[in-house]
């Protein structure tokens, strides 16, 4: 039979609300003998306390909110084992939701995880533009990850996507290649902007022209970038890609292969993020990788201070790393 806190302060004949003080680390009202007892027979009776009633007591339910918005994009899941591995050493538990790219589904969701009574939410959010600021009030600790709302905002860890962008279209003018094809993400989501941003730096900083017949806009899918590169490839002096995405950068492979390009022989090509999938690709791809794993620990981090109240206003930016592989060549 299951024991019950009742057991456990009949065996350490102590009252229930000593038992309880205990199980949630109230301070200054049980001596360490006593506290000491206590733990001992909750060990012996293999004592389970009840998360509900805990969480009356310490105001926390322990649980946080993950909201991302497109889990099948494999970006993302490496996002979400490290924030719930992070969170799992603070004793937290996770709740994943997935927007689907829609800002109505995003606060939906908040809404959701207010009711759920959750400690706090990492939002990586999924429009630009947001016409409604309630949902990001101080009541409910937020730290966003990723992409940037425009609402203001104190808790948040980015990546760095201008240099990003800026990096992996300087190696490809470095390798030789001046006109240079870019497929950029949905124009209200800002890690498109910024990426847009970083290209055209570089390309001025080079003294290269920028031609708006290269840049080309689509959904980060390999779907997007097959659509997009057909677009651009149709001008025959591009000879070389930055694909905003790794997925839109398989979608260029789709495409150079109907067209009889060969990569990188005929065509080199750049993506972003460094999923699992692009080093075993052939050829594997020459991308800029971003720091998951620190992403979400920093985020889960940057939360937990927030929760106890012990966060002011910070927004964190982490680098990025060129990762060269064999998709780029240097233009004969």
């Amino acid at each position: 039979m299951k024991a019950t806190i009742k057991d456990v302060a009949k065996k350490a004949n102590v009252s229930i609300t000593t038992v309880s003080r205990v199980i949630n680390n109230v301070e200054g009202y049980t001596n360490e003998d006593t506290k000491n007892r206590i733990l001992k027979v909750i060990e012996e009776l293999d004592y389970k306390p009840n998360s509900l009633a805990r969480s009356l007591v310490t105001k926390k339910t322990r649980t946080i909110g993950l909201i991302l918005p497109d889990i099948s994009n494999p970006f993302f899941p490496g996002i979400a084992k490290s924030v719930e591995d992070r969170a799992s050493k603070h004793g937290y538990n996770v709740i994943l939701c997935n927007s689907y790219d829609s800002s109505k589904k995003e606060d939906y969701y908040i809404n959701v995880l207010r009711e759920k009574y959750v400690d706090g939410i990492i939002l990586s959010s999924s429009k630009l533009n947001k016409d409604d600021e309630n949902n990001y009030s101080k009541d409910l600790p937020m730290v966003f990850i990723d992409r940037k709302p425009d609402v203001k905002i104190t808790n948040a860890v980015f990546i760095n996507n201008y240099s990003g962008a800026y990096n992996a279209t300087k190696h490809l003018i470095d390798l030789g290649h001046k006109n240079i094809g870019c497929l950029i993400g949905p124009q209200t989501i800002n890690t498109s902007i910024d990426r847009l941003e970083g290209y055209k730096k570089a390309l001025e900083d080079n003294n290269l022209p920028i031609v708006e017949e290269f840049i080309k806009y689509e959904d980060y899918s390999i779907e997007g970038g097959y659509k997009a590169a057909k677009e651009v490839l149709t001008n025959k002096s591009i000879t070389a890609i930055f694909a905003n995405n790794d997925l839109m950068a398989i979608g260029v492979y789709r495409a150079a292969k109907e067209l009889k390009y060969k990569i990188p022989r005929d065509l080199s090509v750049v993506g972003f993020d460094d999923i699992d999938m692009v080093e075993f690709i052939e050829p594997p791809l020459t991308t800029v990788k971003q720091p998951t794993k620190e992403l979400g620990e920093a985020a889960v981090e940057m939360l937990m201070e927030a929760i106890n109240n012990n966060l002011e206003e910070k927004i964190m930016y982490l680098d990025t790393e060129l990762i060269i592989r064999e998709s780029t060549l240097t233009l004969k």
